[in-house]
């Protein structure tokens, strides 16, 4: 469901859509072409569905390709991903060949519309070598980072920098991850569009039915964690954390999420989670399709506190779906989750499942601080984490790119 640009300013305020269209009206016109690895599943894909449409209500011209790869490209960038966050990953010099012959062909597809476009944003590895494969360009090149590269492995990130040191500027989603390339680098925290299904308001009919459709009880405490099925997700430190209760206070577990075209481990971490829950009639670990989107959000909204436990997270668009759902959120103490979750003010923060049981344990004996810290998180997300913050920063970057003001800006 496309919403309108009117619909958004009901929520965001006059003010911050004056703002947002006054920096766009400078880019009336622009081509602008949006590159990841995947049309659906995760927070790039998610991002990406409201706004390419946004931008071209704004008066740009937009569009948003996505790779096409076999199975060996996509092992080959899962490895990079895993390289990224610090895993000491080896890459092989045949899957270097099947990454650089897979985005050789996707070049001589992409090519024209990637050359004359104003301004291309390609989106974490998979497509970064796309720069060197297009000489003729004629606009800017963005490379936008999604991903906790705070302590790469060196291998890895020497490769991909290579790839991407030629771009005009990147993006990272906060301090932390940025590292020395060879041109500006900007900070721009994602964002949730709070107008999708995922994240609109839901009636307690529908959030119901989700419920008996899962077999889950209205009337118990319900503990869940919505993510890909990734080891970076932590979901058997959920289970650990949960079996840490010892049944006491009769809750429920949820981990509900589902897979990405461009992460084929997935398959296997399932596998892994569903026999570390086998035995326990409490604990509901659910495997979603990609367009599940209702699901998640009645899924969100029907229970009493949401779990993040990643050991790295880029960001952590789940726990901005969370707090924007009124819920406190028990995070890992890492990557973009920081930003967000601020210790006894809209959740926890916990580096092990038992720091994890003991923040549910006490979260669900004061159901007064559950209402507090939701109240305060909701708050939270809306001053800061919605799209026409992360819509108008990505703008604003163009526009200085445009008029040569990038190395200005990141050097006063």
């Amino acid at each position: 469901m496309r919403r309108t640009f009117p619909e958004y300013e009901s929520i965001i305020g006059e003010v911050s859509a004056s703002k947002l269209k006054q920096v766009a009206r400078d880019l009336k016109g622009a081509r602008v072409v949006h590159v990841n690895s995947t049309r659906e599943g995760g927070g790039v894909a998610e991002i990406l569905f409201w706004m390419i449409p946004l931008l071209n209500e704004l008066g740009l011209e937009a569009s948003w390709e996505v790779m096409e790869g076999n199975l060996e490209y996509f092992n080959t960038t899962k490895s990079f991903h895993n390289g990224l966050q610090g895993d000491n990953v080896i890459l092989s010099d045949k899957m270097i060949r099947a990454y650089e012959d897979t985005v050789a062909a996707n070049a001589d597809r992409l090519r024209p519309i990637l050359e004359e476009a104003d301004f291309v944003v390609i989106h974490d590895p998979q497509p970064a070598m796309l720069h060197e494969l297009c000489p003729e360009r004629k606009g800017k090149w963005i490379w936008r980072c999604h991903i906790d590269v705070s302590k790469p492995n060196r291998k890895v990130w020497n490769y991909i920098s290579s790839k991407v040191n030629g771009y005009n500027a990147s993006i990272f989603s906060m301090p932390d991850f940025a590292r020395k390339l060879n041109h500006p680098q900007f900070i721009i925290a994602p964002s949730i569009d709070p107008l999708s299904v995922k994240n609109m308001e839901l009636s307690e009919d529908d959030i119901n039915r989700t419920l008996t459709e899962f077999s889950l009880d209205l009337d118990r405490p319900i503990l869940c964690q919505i993510s890909r099925f990734d080891r970076f997700k932590d979901p058997i430190g959920v289970i650990q954390a949960f079996q840490l209760l010892n049944g006491a206070f009769n809750a429920q577990l949820i981990l509900a999420g589902g897979g990405a075209t461009d992460d084929p481990e997935g398959a296997a971490v399932l596998e892994e989670v569903t026999d570390a829950a086998e035995g326990n009639d409490s604990i509901h670990v659910l495997m979603l399709p990609s367009d599940a989107h209702r699901t998640i959000n009645a899924l969100q909204r029907a229970s009493t506190i949401i779990i993040q436990k990643s050991l790295q997270e880029g960001f952590g668009l789940t726990v901005t779906e969370a707090m924007w759902k009124h819920k406190p959120v028990i995070g890992g103490n890492t990557g973009g989750i920081r930003l967000q979750v601020h210790n006894y003010h809209t959740g926890f923060l916990v580096n092990t499942p038992d720091g994890a049981a003991l923040r549910i344990r006490k979260l669900l004996s004061r159901p007064d601080l559950i209402d507090i810290m939701g109240e305060t998180a909701k708050e939270f997300v809306k001053e800061n984490y919605l799209c026409n913050r992360q819509l108008r920063e990505n703008l604003t970057l163009m526009l200085g790119l445009r008029r040569g003001l990038a190395n200005h800006l990141i050097t006063d």
